[in-house]
């Protein structure tokens, strides 16, 4: 990631295709098959700027955060993303396409939704935003209903969620 010097600012980071090329390059390398680059300075930062790139068999188990002040902001600059939405049971209330020539190229999810996002395209990238500092989840904010990341279970119900995007 390289800062380019400007005489208006100290740096500027442009957020071009070749970075988008090299943060996909490092999700498909990735065990996980999704790679942030965070653009605040530390975890504990008041607010959160990150490219998040994702390989459609990346998993993010469903969650929450009860954090008054984390709502999640994601804008898609390359790809597809698959938005879902649950109840408290895990059933879904709502499946959104997320990305360029969609209707959304991006979502705005409030507090205490349990949610999960998937890539429905190879080098899926999306801008996130969100309060700091990073807190890992608490019991509270994991969905007892999900397959934990790692399981036997969660490609499977990945392929599922992924699967009801096609058939829209």
């Amino acid at each position: 990631m390289s800062r380019i010097p400007d005489q208006a600012s100290p740096a500027l980071l442009l957020i071009d295709q070749a970075l988008l090329d090299e943060v996909c390059a490092e999700a498909a390398a990735s065990p996980r098959r999704r790679k942030n680059r965070n653009f605040h300075p530390t975890d504990d930062h008041p607010a959160h700027r990150l490219l998040n790139a994702m390989q459609p068999d990346s998993y993010i188990p469903p969650h929450r955060h009860l954090d008054p002040s984390k709502d999640e902001t994601f804008v898609v600059l390359r790809g597809a993303l698959g938005l879902i939405l649950f109840d408290d049971e895990g059933a879904v209330v709502r499946s959104v396409k997320v990305g360029a020539g969609e209707t959304a190229i991006g979502v705005d999810i409030a507090h205490g939704t349990w949610h999960t996002a998937v890539a429905l395209e190879p080098d899926t990238v999306f801008l996130e935003a969100k309060a700091g500092p990073y807190l890992p989840f608490t019991e509270a904010e994991r969905a007892p209903w999900a397959p934990a990341d790692n399981s036997a279970e969660a490609a499977p119900y990945l392929a599922n969620l992924q699967h009801s995007f096609s058939e829209s």
